[in-house]
């Protein structure tokens, strides 16, 4: 029967405190469960909504603070978007080209793909200003790398330390078609480049190192864009100007937020779980493979697809004994890397639970990320008891220690709030995760989730 005095949420006026205490006698997790609307297609779908003609129908947003905010910022800009109090949400779009001058700073809040994609989007509209800032932690983090392409194509961008920081300040112009060869794989450098491509009379091209998640491609597609994906070359063209109509947007489940009961299904023994209706686009399932590779036993079930995006039901069971670890050592590097980026933080511990030496490399872009995901995992999994050595671009795990309930913290950042999560479930005594409130970013009912699963 399920346990709630065994997982707690602790909020008082300072502080927003997850405690998780382990039964003496042990816990697993059962259940079948939905996950929250992908995050990535959610904001895109927003955006997008907001920039065409005619009314946008989402089915399956999801109703975390990024995707809020994505919607206050089109909202201020014209676009007329219903109250996020449901997962069914209309926008009303206003043209693309037809965004207004906002009457305040527009406030990302925590969301870089807000930031980033929406540069592309106000650097292409002649005639306005704008100003766009977010939190704390967003203005920290690198933004030159979508604002030097910009400004190749004739965007006027000013802000700290020469426009590598936010708050910044945007005077829109007609841009000029660039091909650009991406010195990183990254969805959100591709989507913001072509977002501005589609005001932009003539080809505007991406080309990637490695191929990167492609919502951006699909979802352009479908609301009518003139886009051409080259596979070969990792390459992706908008023609422009181009004529946007609304769409009815059907969101999958997040794979990023089915990833923490994955690695919770294959780590807490007696455990069997059953995600439903998660999206599983190719150039998201990188998780899949790396779970795989260490011998997680999770199968796909029901395949089908909506709006252009693969679902399916992922059944995972734990596979390990009293006489072995449940999971097996891998190295996680190369092309692998940019489709499970987000995912590493899980797969971090997930490697604690599995017997060998855990090699994560190629993952220098976890450092800017929320936090220094690399620094920040490695530290508060190292105070738990396991041995994680870090990398300049990853980390070393050694699996097979036994972890032990501690003070840690999520350095607000959600996925390691979510992470440490998980790995107190296999901690002996009580572990407190500071600022564990993060969650709600992408998953605001994680913790009643996690209480929904917990047997004992």
């Amino acid at each position: 029967m399920p346990v709630p005095s065994a997982i707690s949420l602790n909020v008082s006026e300072s502080q927003h405190d997850l405690i998780i205490t382990r039964p003496t006698t042990g816990l697993s997790l059962r259940g079948r469960i939905r996950v929250p609307g992908d995050k990535s297609i959610s904001h895109r779908a927003l955006m997008l909504g907001a920039l065409a003609e005619g009314e946008t129908t989402i089915e399956g947003l999801l109703l975390g603070e990024d995707p809020r905010s994505t919607a206050k910022c089109f909202q201020a800009m014209g676009a007329d978007i219903s109250e996020l109090n449901t997962t069914l949400v209309k926008v009303q779009g206003i043209g693309l080209g037809q965004l207004l001058e906002p009457l305040d700073v527009l406030d990302a809040g925590n969301s870089g793909t807000t930031l980033r994609l929406m540069l592309g989007i106000l650097a292409s509209h002649p005639g306005r200003f704008f100003t766009v800032t977010g939190d704390s932690s967003l203005r920290s983090r690198p933004m030159s790398r979508v604002v030097n392409p910009l400004r190749q194509m004739g965007a006027e961008i000013w802000g700290r330390k020469e426009a590598s920081l936010a708050p910044l300040a945007v005077q829109g112009q007609s841009l000029r078609p660039i091909h650009y060869h991406s010195p990183i794989a990254s969805a959100q450098v591709k989507s913001c480049l072509l977002l501005a491509g589609l005001m932009t009379e003539g080809q505007t091209t991406v080309t990637e190192p490695a191929l990167s998640r492609d919502h951006s491609e699909r979802m352009l597609k479908a609301f009518g864009a003139d886009l051409t994906v080259d596979l070969e070359t990792c390459s992706v063209t908008v023609t422009g100007p181009a004529k946007l109509k609304g769409q009815t947007v059907i969101v999958p489940g997040d794979i990023s937020s089915a990833a923490f009961w994955l690695v919770a299904g294959a780590i807490v023994p007696g455990s069997d779980l059953t995600i439903e209706n998660v999206g599983v686009n190719p150039t998201r399932t990188g998780v899949l493979e790396a779970l795989e590779m260490m011998g997680a036993d999770i199968t796909q079930e029901n395949y089908r697809e909506a709006a252009g995006e693969p679902i399916v039901d992922l059944h995972v069971r734990y596979a390990g004994s009293t006489s072995q670890m449940p999971l097996k050592a891998c190295r996680i590097a190369g092309d692998l890397v940019p489709r499970l980026i987000d995912e590493i933080p899980i797969l971090a511990v997930a490697a604690a639970f599995a017997e060998g030496t855990t090699v994560i490399q190629d993952a220098a872009e976890l450092r800017v990320k929320e936090s220094d995901r690399i620094a920040v995992i490695a530290n508060q999994l190292n105070r738990m008891g396991v041995r994680v050595t870090e990398l300049s671009d990853g980390m070393e795990i050694i699996g097979g220690e036994t972890l032990t309930g501690t003070e840690v913290d999520s350095h607000t950042d959600h996925r390691i709030a979510m992470s440490l999560a998980i790995a107190a479930l296999n901690a002996s005594g009580t572990t407190t995760i500071q600022r564990a409130e993060a969650a709600a970013i992408s998953y605001p009912d994680f913790v009643t989730t996690l209480e929904s699963l917990v047997v004992s």
